[in-house]
């Protein structure tokens, strides 16, 4: 069985959401849990320890808490101690809810990086038109960027997508203000330069819609102009669910057509609420790393266990190590 350490002390609903949301994992065999941090804040929210193992520490990383003084100060932090586990092959994947940079950056820390990646890239996952879903990244781990990140995030997204998603060929742009290739800044258009040289079904530039329309399978972008991208998809679907609510408290007959298209509204909210998805590879990383949304609820959590197995399961670092390699292999035959 697939072992997987999860952040205990990590996320704004710790302990409680984060053990009930493993445990439900547990017990129906699917994983087993090794659950990191106080023991006696998490132990009261076990109620069946099958397939539960718990790795003690006291210290935990604050959600506000600057990366930094954690790597400094917190290594033997719950978040950090679970990546520990992983460095030494006692599990296979980490889950964590806490402070994302702080994540971000044990897990660069300990881990390490694979071969080939400078800048690790959180990966997020959205529904779109019709069926399947479209990746983005970066979305936050690295504000600022040089053009060879984004080549190497699109080689990690194509492994990704290719391997753990199966989506054949997958197509791959870079995220710009407008298709043309007169438009973008100058780190888009060094990007848009390399990419055409490499292996991959890339595009050329894509604009925001294109992450939700179908056109594109992966949207590659530096962690400031996607992270901004991802928080404002999260205000778009908040809004929408805001005003269709208000809109049916109004009147009766608003109820009653809600009423008559309450399947159709479940599943939209089905498709754009985070705790489906679980959690964001952290691609780049040795090992299989996934963060999640600060606020998870035991379902969240639930989910991104079961997206660390399916990772675990298909190969997922494997498959960027081999991309990376092929990728160094053929530089240094142009460099002859």
């Amino acid at each position: 069985m697939i072992r997987i350490a999860v952040d205990g002390m990590g996320g704004d609903f710790a302990p409680g959401e984060i053990v009930k949301g493993a445990q439900s994992v547990a017990m129906e065999g699917l994983a087993s849990i090794v659950l990191v941090g106080d023991k006696e804040k998490m132990g009261p929210f076990i109620t069946d320890p099958a397939n539960i193992e718990m790795v003690h520490t006291p210290v935990y990383v604050d959600m506000e808490e600057s990366p930094s003084n954690a790597l400094r100060k917190k290594r033997d932090s719950s978040v950090n101690m679970a990546f520990d586990l992983h460095k030494k092959g006692d599990v296979q994947a980490v889950v964590s809810a806490g402070n994302s940079g702080a994540s971000m950056a044990f897990a660069i820390f300990t881990l390490g990086r694979i071969p080939g990646v400078d800048r690790p890239a959180i990966t997020t996952l959205h529904p779109r038109i019709g069926e399947g879903i479209s990746i983005l990244l970066d979305a936050g781990g690295t504000v600022d960027c040089k053009p060879s990140h984004l080549v190497q995030f699109a080689l990690m997204a194509d492994a990704f997508a290719s391997s753990v998603l199966g989506i054949s060929s997958p197509r791959i742009g870079i995220l710009s203000n407008g298709e043309e290739e007169t438009k973008g800044n100058e780190l888009t258009r060094e990007a848009h330069g390399l990419m055409k040289g490499l292996d991959i079904n890339y595009l050329g530039y894509v604009e925001g819609t294109d992450m939700y329309n179908g056109r594109t399978d992966v949207v590659v972008s530096d962690g400031f102009a996607g992270n901004i991208a991802l928080k404002i998809s999260e205000g778009v679907a908040e809004l929408i669910f805001e005003f269709f609510r208000e809109k049916m408290e109004r009147s009766l007959k608003n109820r009653v057509g809600y009423l008559l298209m309450r399947d159709i509204f479940k599943e939209l909210q089905r498709k754009t609420d985070y705790s489906e998805t679980g959690g964001a590879p952290l691609l780049g990383v040795d090992g299989v790393c996934i963060i999640c949304h600060g606020k998870s609820n035991a379902k969240a959590i639930r989910n991104a266990i079961l997206l660390a197995r399916k990772f675990v399961e298909k190969g997922l670092k494997e498959s960027i190590k081999e991309t990376m390699q092929d990728y160094q292999s053929l530089q240094k035959v142009k460099e002859r």
